[in-house]
């Protein structure tokens, strides 16, 4: 166990400048989002083109074509969101049971295809695993711009996910940046479900 910590340590000492810019970057960006701050997408744009490099490089290359995915989705949902100028324009909205259902069949079929693919034609050593994190961003990013609730869930089970795929690979700053997001997920989506209820009982 002492030489499990010695080892962390040495790693997280050693993670590099571009990595801690990515990494407050990350953070400060889903803080904003959980906050419905509209400066979460600038700063998204920052954190995702420095992640895209660093997970080129790690030979994550589902994370890295993600993060191109999250670049357009940042610019797209500034200007969905900074069209609104109070938040009863664009409501935060639920996803009935049925779209739940095809959401996680829509996220199986784009994770096996991505796994697939990533096999075939890369070298990742976790293409799976990298294929069915990335088609959970990729679909969670997009409820997001969208405003669906339920887009904070599946940020909380797969930033889990990522957790120890990032200690695999060494990205040890970033393994605890997932870990925050979670919990900020997690507390994300308390508050979006307060202001969506609230929103509701005004309406009744």
């Amino acid at each position: 166990m002492p030489d499990f910590f010695t080892n962390f340590y040495t790693q997280f000492s050693q993670t590099s400048l571009l990595e801690w810019a990515a990494t407050l970057s990350g953070f400060f960006c889903v803080y904003l989002a959980a906050k419905e701050h509209i400066l979460n997408w600038p700063i998204s744009i920052i954190s995702v083109s420095i992640y895209g490099y660093i997970f080129y490089h790690s030979r994550l290359y589902g994370d890295a074509v993600l993060q191109i995915y999250f670049l357009g989705t940042a610019i797209y949902g500034w200007y969905y969101w900074s069209r609104m100028h109070d938040q009863t324009e664009v409501p935060i909205r639920r996803f009935s049971r049925r779209q739940m259902l095809f959401t996680f069949l829509a996220i199986l079929g784009l994770g096996l295809l991505l796994g697939g693919l990533l096999s075939y034609f890369t070298d990742s050593d976790v293409p799976y695993v990298d294929g069915f994190c990335t088609a959970t961003s990729f679909v969670a990013q997009f409820l997001m711009t969208r405003k669906i609730i339920q887009n904070w869930l599946l940020w909380v089970a797969v930033d889990i996910c990522y957790i120890p795929l990032y200690i695999h690979k060494n990205l040890l700053l970033t393994a605890v940046l997932y870990l925050a997001f979670a919990i900020i997920a997690w507390n994300g989506y308390r508050g979006w479900h307060k202001t969506y209820r609230g929103y509701h009982l005004k309406e009744n």
